[in-house]
């Protein structure tokens, strides 16, 4: 994949292409452990990962914060002398980013690429010139969409949710936005679409009926789906969970309450899911527990690759850097059989004193890199079987006799209490924790 930008503007001047060089490297715009191209298990390691940069975040996020202003000027916008064309430009850096950092796969929402316009119509006209654009761009750079979605969180028609929303016609303003975003979706050969519920939960039980929302949000999703499949979208529907933030308490709490969701309702056929770390450490959980929950259910779809602060207690949306936490990650990702249309998206943001063009690029290589060494030591993992070859050892007493009759359902509760008067000073059998926590450790330093 070739640097690419557009005419004689180059608004990440002086970055050419990154690329591998090693661990032994102190190069700073350089990888130390993403090797695209290195054959690891039946795959390229690329093709593993799937990494995706997450529009919003790289291109749209400025800094600022509740207590202080932008401190990221970005050049896209300064010499753009209306909305759209501010937009046109920041679709041109966002190329030449992909395409300089190597990443094959982008995210979107509706409103990062464009402008939200006077009405529903002149919005979809609006966001579709920018979608023209981005398929050209495509095209010529073999740059791919892995999912997009609808903002419908940030107007303050929102405030009160979207398809949960307590007022019929802003509802209807969400749909418009959806099917416009699917359609946007569609055109630029996304292969996945995603719905992260950024208001649809409430602040106070006394203004709420709770199970109408929840009912008007099921009806929303089925009717979204089959809106694109009408539409001849193969791609899969993704939810992502969050258990708050900015609403007291979200629909999407975590990877369980999404699936009881969706099974409740009779979606399960048709979603997945899109774990987010961040939100995982939210809701009271690890990242690889949401991932473990996820695919032991058969709901795995695809990732938001970032973390969170544990002492801040809000959704920070840093870069990964934790190798042991991508270790457990990918480990979680190749038992479940590795991503399909789903990747790993860089939902995270640089800081906010993190002012240099450099910034970014570093960021993201930081997290491809983590990502690289956790597949690396997960690939092992399995290969060498340490870990799974313990914990098949540990449930064995199901795997044969009485135990395996409990487990096809051929006993009652009446054959098991009988049974249980013969087993004398049962549970005692130690759990090597520690063990299992060395072992993991010691793949991690033996790269």
């Amino acid at each position: 994949m070739a640097a690419y930008f557009v005419g004689n503007k180059e608004y990440f001047p002086g970055i050419g292409k990154i690329k591998y060089e090693g661990k032994e490297s102190d190069n700073p715009l350089a990888f130390k452990y993403y090797d695209p191209e290195q054959i690891v298990g039946k795959k390229k390691m690329k093709d593993h990962l799937r990494f995706a940069v997450a529009y919003w975040h790289s291109f749209c996020a400025d800094g600022s914060d509740p207590f202080g202003a932008a401190t990221h000027p970005h050049p896209w916008i300064a010499d753009a002398g209306n909305p759209l064309e501010a937009a046109q430009h920041k679709l041109d850096a966002a190329f030449e980013f992909f395409t300089k950092l190597g990443a094959e796969y982008y995210c979107f929402h509706d409103r990062d690429m464009a402008p939200e316009g006077d009405s529903p119509a002149e919005s979809e006209k609006i966001l579709f010139t920018l979608v023209e654009k981005a398929k050209k761009y495509q095209a010529e750079t073999g740059v791919k969409l892995l999912w997009g979605t609808a903002n419908i969180f940030t107007h303050p028609r929102f405030m009160n949710g979207g398809a949960t929303n307590p007022e019929f016609p802003v509802l209807t303003l969400a749909a418009s936005q959806v099917k416009t975003a699917i359609d946007a979706t569609i055109a630029l050969g996304g292969q996945g679409y995603t719905f992260w519920g950024g208001r649809e939960g409430y602040m106070s039980i006394l203004n709420t009926d709770l199970k109408r929302e929840k009912d008007h949000l099921a009806k929303f999703l089925g009717l979204a789906r089959d809106y694109a499949r009408g539409q001849g979208f193969k791609g899969a529907f993704y939810i992502e969970p969050k258990p708050m933030e900015p609403t007291k308490h979200q629909y999407d709490y975590d990877s369980e309450t999404v699936i009881g969701f969706l099974r409740n309702y009779g979606l399960d056929k048709d979603f997945r899911l899109n774990i987010e770390a961040n939100h995982a450490e939210l809701a009271g959980h690890d990242f690889v527990h949401e991932l473990e929950t996820a695919a032991a259910e058969g709901f795995l779809g695809s990732v938001d690759a970032n973390r969170g602060e544990p002492r801040n207690g809000w959704d920070t949306d840093q870069f990964p850097s934790s190798y042991y936490e991508t270790a457990l990650a990918m480990y979680a990702i190749l038992k479940a059989g590795g991503f399909t249309t789903g990747g790993l998206n860089f939902d995270a943001k640089i800081r906010r004193n993190s002012v240099e063009s450099t910034d970014l690029f570093e960021a993201h290589i930081g997290g491809m890199d983590a990502f690289a060494v956790g597949l690396r030591v997960a690939q092992r993992l399995i290969d060498e079987g340490p870990l799974s070859g313990f914990v098949k050892n540990r449930y064995a007493s199901f795997d044969t006799a009485e135990g395996a009759r409990f487990e096809r359902g051929e006993l009652t509760l009446a054959d098991l209490a009988k049974l249980g008067t013969s087993y004398g000073k049962a549970g005692f059998t130690s759990g090597k924790q520690e063990r299992l926590e060395n072992i993991l450790n010691q793949y991690l330093l033996g790269l």
